[in-house]
């Protein structure tokens, strides 16, 4: 019989066991694992089913014991480090001053530029065409990504697409060589279910961690703008973003995006973006370089007990209709204020986070089955889903020019002035666009002398993603223009 706690004179006696004392004690420790706990632990692995793989066995000193060790060497191919490299303007602000510029004989010269780096980590998706997925945030602004794989290759990285919802992006590689990760069905995760990190935290490359998945389902953390966190208690530090989240078959379950951190540091809480939202929108980036979102013209809150029973559902939990958009999808599907969502998709909506996640892959052009409760009866709907011109575009996809720069499409049919443009929705203060003179809310109407009431028609009105760029740009009632060179 062995104690769980021990008293203070058992502590001292412990210590000054004799070596002798010691070794036996460890020798019969050993026989006892191997001869009780070990059988006790292939047991129940060997009955856990079949979607959940047992661990690989190694042999230890005579004795099996169990190991990631085989899994790992199957899947670090598949992770990578990134390296992203941004120049930035440094400026003093005296010498931007014209007074002190003309007093003290200061010629004009060029903002002096510096080169600055961060790391960050990614998972190779398809080894034929040289897709790897990373985190939008570990590529912000670069002007130049580098990807280094387990074997010391380096290669240069192509942006294709990002989604700044959900905190993903998608590169693109010389394919030669590559191994991509399999994809796991993220939905049959279960907490308490064992998860492997591989990441890049530091800077030190190919780092392993393991834990369990502590919950699922994590949302209203306003981290993204569509959450649907599986949050583990894997150790994630910074430099883990972007890397593999996996199961102990070594398939993707998720990527690592945020931890929880007051002191700076890992606490145990970190927070991985599940397989199959990170599958859906990369499909997205990769065939459009954007994710193109659909529309519902619906606004929802979440159910309570009170608000069932006004309503006649016969549930109490998940999301209540409150306004309807007449000329939308489910306006012409015949959706009302003070329906409850049963099913989106493919998805029972049991609580406002659900929605939340699922609108992140409800894409334009397709048909989107909806299951509403309505005076207690459950109808079944079809929505013929538009686009969103609400989506934001990052700046960079379109010139290089326009970096750390977050654009909207923008629609106003109250003001025939500017009826259509392109809203300046976010930008950094030392991108090339601010320090030109544009501001966040400003509305793009023009650029090189050609009207551009979209996106897509900035997109083609730049032809060239390198060349200067002449932007007449309306804020505050009056229209100006912008030169970015």
């Amino acid at each position: 019989m062995y104690r769980v706690l021990m008293s203070e004179s058992d502590v001292f006696a412990t210590i000054h066991t004799t070596r002798r004392d010691r070794g036996f004690i460890r020798d019969s420790l050993a026989r006892l694992f191997v001869a009780v706990l070990l059988p006790l632990v292939l047991l129940v692995s060997s009955t856990a089913g079949k979607a959940h793989a047992a661990l690989p066995l190694a042999t230890v000193e005579g004795g099996p014991l169990p190991t990631l060790a085989p899994m790992l060497e199957r899947v670090n191919p598949s992770v990578v480090n990134i390296a992203t490299f941004t120049t930035v303007q440094v400026r003093n602000p005296l010498l931007e001053d014209p007074f002190f510029r003309r007093f003290f004989g200061v010629p004009d010269a060029p903002a002096q530029r510096r080169r600055t780096q961060s790391a960050g980590s990614g998972v190779v998706v398809d080894a034929v065409q040289g897709y790897i997925v990373t985190n939008k945030h570990v590529i912000e602004g670069a002007n130049e990504i580098t990807v280094v794989f387990s074997d010391g290759r380096v290669l240069v990285a192509e942006l294709v697409g990002s989604d700044s919802q959900v905190d993903l992006a998608v590169l693109k590689v010389d394919p030669k060589g590559l191994k991509a990760i399999q994809f796991a069905d993220s939905g049959r995760l279960r907490v308490g279910d064992f998860v492997v990190a591989i990441g890049n935290p530091f800077g030190l490359n190919q780092t392993v961690t393991s834990g369990i998945v502590s919950a699922l389902g994590r949302s209203g953390l306003g981290i993204e703008g569509y959450e649907d966190f599986i949050q583990t208690d894997a150790p994630i530090n910074p430099g883990n973003s972007g890397g593999a989240l996996v199961d102990l078959s070594g398939r993707l379950v998720g990527i690592n995006t945020a931890i929880f951190a007051p002191a700076g540091g890992n606490v145990g809480i970190g927070f991985a973006i599940p397989a199959n939202m990170v599958k859906a929108v990369l499909t997205q980036l990769i065939a459009h370089g954007k994710v193109r979102r659909g529309y519902l013209g619906i606004e929802v809150q979440a159910l309570n007990a009170d608000l069932a029973e006004a309503f006649g559902a016969s549930r109490t939990e998940g999301v209540v209709v409150v306004q309807v958009d007449t000329d939308s999808p489910a306006g012409r599907a015949g959706i009302q204020p003070g329906d409850v969502i049963v099913k989106l998709g493919d998805r029972n909506i049991d609580k406002l986070g659900d929605y939340r996640s699922q609108e992140a892959v409800v894409f334009a052009g397709g048909k989107l089955p909806v299951t509403v409760q309505r005076n207690g009866q459950s109808r079944s709907l079809i929505l013929a889903l538009d686009a969103w011109d609400g989506e934001q575009v990052a700046g960079q996809q379109i010139s290089s020019r326009l970096r750390s720069v977050q654009l909207q499409n923008f629609r106003q049919p109250q003001n025939p002035d500017t009826s259509a443009g392109v809203l300046i929705a976010e930008l950094a203060n030392d991108s090339p666009a601010a320090v030109a003179g544009l501001r966040r809310g400003d509305v793009i109407v023009g650029v090189n002398r050609i009207a551009v009431p979209s996106i897509d028609k900035l997109r083609e009105a730049i032809r060239n993603k390198n060349q200067p760029l002449l932007l007449r740009v309306y804020r505050s009632g009056e229209f100006g223009y912008i030169s970015i060179r």
